[in-house]
This record gives C-alpha cells, structure tokens and sequence, in this order.
C-alpha cells in the first residue's frame, strides 16, 4: 500500500499539468512558480497548496523550507516543467540566426533551470522525479556550474548519481487517446527498488499506448479532431455571429478583418490561404504556383516570389497580402505554408500553441468554419475539460490573451494522469 502520496511541483505555472496529478491520487503539497499572475489563478484553483512566488535560482532554500514545515519526510514525487522556449525547435533557426549576429549568448539561460531544480531534488531526494517538456530537451546543452558543457539528460543523471535509474522518453499525446498531434518528452527518474526493478524488466516507466493512427488488437484509433469538437455550436468570424456564450463561457472567437476572412474562407480544409487559387469567375485557374521555402545557411525561411496575382488573368489571389506602406504596392505577407492553414476533422489536431487564437497560426483554423478555434475547444483539446479548472480570479474571468498563453504553454492533464497513475502501480505492486 502506498501510504506517501505528497508532491513538490516546480514550474508550475498555471497548475494545468497539476490537474492530473491529483487526479492520479497524489497530493502537492508546495509549488514554485515565477510568473505573478500564474501563481494568482494557481492559488485560486489550489488554495491548499503553498505556492512559492518567484525564481527558483532565489527561493531555493524557501522551497526547502516549505517542504520540510509540511512534510517530515521526502517527496514522493518531485513534478517539474522547466520553460522549453530555449530547447524549444519551433524557435532554432531564429536562435541561431541571433548567436551569429551576436546578440545572444550560445546557452539560453533558461535551460540551466534545471541546475537549481537538481539543487533542491538532491536535498530533499524524492522517491520519483518526473520532467515533462520538449523532445529537444534531450538534445540540449547546457553550460553546468563548474563551466562545463553537457547533455542535459546526462548532467540530471550525474546529479542525482547511482541512487537513481532513469529514462527519458518522447510521447505523442495522440496516442493516449488525447485529441492533439503534441509530442512530449517524458523523463522519469527513481531511487525505489520496485521502480528500478521495473525499468529493468520494462525498458520505460511509461505505460503502453493506447491509441493509434489506425486501430489495432491492442490500440484503439486516434481521437480525431471531429471527434472533439465536432458537435459544437458553429460559430463565424464575423460579427454577431462569433460567440455563442450561452452555450459555454468560452466559445467564442474573435472578428477577422474583412480582407482576412476573404483568405480563409476560399481556404479548403486542411490547406493554407497560401495556396490558394484564382476565384474570378471568369478564370478560376487552379495552376497558380504554390507556396514553399528553403533551407540557406542552416536557416529556415519561406519564399518570397510566390505569385499574389493570377497567372493567368491578373486579379489578386485570396492570399495573405498587404498594401506596402513605403512603395503602395500590394505584396505578400510573410509566413510559412503552416500559416493560415485549416486543420484537418480527421486526425487529431496539431499541437496547441498559445498563439492558437490567431488565424495566423500554424494550423489553427477551424477546419470547416472561417474562424480560428475558441478557447472552449482548445480546452478541449488540451483535456482541461475532463477536470474541474477555473479560469477566473476573485470571481472576474482572466483575459482572452491571458487564457490562451496559459493554455498554449501547459501539458494535457490526461498526459500527466497517465503517467502518475503508472508510477503509482509500479510503487504498489508487490
């Protein structure tokens, strides 16, 4: 019988990924998290828990503190996940671009948040560590404390050293029945026999999927976007038509511009405004070139000569353009083709960033409505909905703004319940 189920979670942000630790039947008992207004709405959702405001570079030793004046033993579980915007690949090419003008160092700081994290786990020597965040994580660098530079994976090894066994594992949350294409890296470590016995035999912590793209004797079919949210009230970008908030406080969406939803709503599912094709009605040339990119001197970068007028006849074709303020010609807005793209009903959706609530956005416009998604069906999507969450402080809803970012940089709950609930049963078992 497990009779220790406390928690210290670090980076907590918003408790989003806490929802599914408590569901998994664990207690957090002290956070840290460094953002003001996260720790607001996580103290209004997790009033039990002393949540420690500020960096943990500086509140290492109040973390400390805090465990010990509430816990006269160690963590079960230590839960963290470190900022990923340094490791995350998304943001490379324009690092990179950065380190070679100079004006950023090689190491973003932010990857060395796992040093004071190590700091505070080596005091308080956790049963379980378990580290959510990007798959590139595992490929990161970082300089450590005597100036080395090391794998990160390898330096949380070092750190912890032959007490723990560990694995670092990449998840897509598709394949736990969550309706979102969002890759996750998983790492897990344990200084418990029945954990190390386990990963002995096992190879991961991790319990087997339970989904896949096409349904097998074990797997079921992914959870498709349809499947979601394809039953929702409709909604239009458009004024009057863009909220139905009596249905849900959160499904609503903002108004496109008139020229925007001229892009979008000439869009097929699952394509970007991009490519789109001449609608004159006395042309509707479908050969117009498409739009691409290239890769030049390690960088990433969309083309800049894809055609805004037809070839054939001249008019202007329903993609992303604006009028040059310098010149007053009209040229093509930059971006990539995952751009004012539509996604897709039958497949889970792409993963959510908090930029979801912009047309602009890789891959975030209703698949069939010209619209980007609300915020209701990115709670969705992101599994929030299966727990009880608040997104208001003292009474008043947070902003449209604020919601989206907390949403966009979370981990789905259901993700994090699963593999709480694994660790659980490989410390219950006997």
């Amino acid at each position: 019988m497990l009779n220790n189920r406390n928690v210290l979670s670090l980076f907590s942000s918003a408790g989003i990924g806490e929802l599914g630790v408590e569901a998994a039947g664990l207690s957090i008992l002290v956070s840290n998290e460094l953002v003001q207004n996260r720790c607001d709405i996580y103290r209004e959702n997790y009033p039990s828990v002393c949540n420690i405001c500020g960096d943990i570079w500086e509140k290492e030793d109040e973390i400390i503190a805090a465990w010990k004046e509430r816990c006269n033993e160690a963590p079960f579980l230590v839960y963290a996940t470190p900022p990923c915007q340094g490791m995350s690949s998304n943001g490379a090419g324009k690092l990179l671009n950065e380190i070679r003008k100079g004006n950023r160092k090689p190491d973003d700081p932010r990857n060395r948040l796992v040093i004071p994290t190590m700091h505070i786990v080596k005091i308080l020597r956790p049963v379980w560590m378990l580290l959510e965040n990007v798959p590139t994580m595992s490929n990161t660098v970082i300089r450590d404390e005597s100036g080395e530079y090391i794998n990160i994976i390898d330096y949380i090894q070092k750190e912890l050293g032959d007490e723990y066994v560990g694995v670092a594992s990449v998840v897509n949350c598709a394949d736990y029945g969550i309706p979102q294409m969002r890759k996750r890296l998983i790492t897990i470590f344990t200084r418990s026999e029945k954990g190390k016995a386990f990963l002995k035999i096992h190879g991961s912590f991790l319990p087997p999927t339970t989904h896949s793209e096409e349904p097998t004797l074990f797997t079921k079919k992914w959870v498709t976007l349809r499947d979601a949210i394809g039953n929702l009230p409709p909604l239009d970008a458009k004024k009057g038509k863009n909220a139905r908030k009596d249905y849900h406080p959160w499904h609503f969406v903002p108004i496109m511009n008139p020229e925007k939803y001229w892009w979008m709503e000439n869009t097929p599912e699952g394509c970007t405004a991009y490519n789109n094709q001449c609608v004159n009605p006395k042309c509707r040339y479908q050969g117009n070139r498409l739009h691409g990119s290239n890769t030049a001197g390690g960088l990433h970068s969309a083309n800049k000569d894809t055609p805004i007028f037809c070839e054939k006849c001249g008019k202007l074709l329903p993609r992303p353009t604006l009028i040059d303020k310098r010149t007053g010609q009209r040229r093509l807005l930059k971006g990539y083709d995952t751009a004012y793209r539509r996604m897709e009903w039958d497949v889970p959706a792409s993963t959510l960033t908090q930029n979801f609530i912009f047309e602009a956005s890789d891959k975030k416009v209703h698949p069939s409505q010209t619209r980007v998604l609300s915020i209701y069906e990115a709670m969705i999507l992101q599994t929030i909905t299966d727990y009880k969450y608040s997104f208001a402080i003292n009474g008043e809803y947070i902003s449209k703004n604020f919601c989206a970012e907390i949403i966009g940089e979370s981990v789905p709950p259901k993700l994090i319940e699963i593999v709480c609930k694994q660790i659980v049963e490989i410390s219950q078992e006997k």
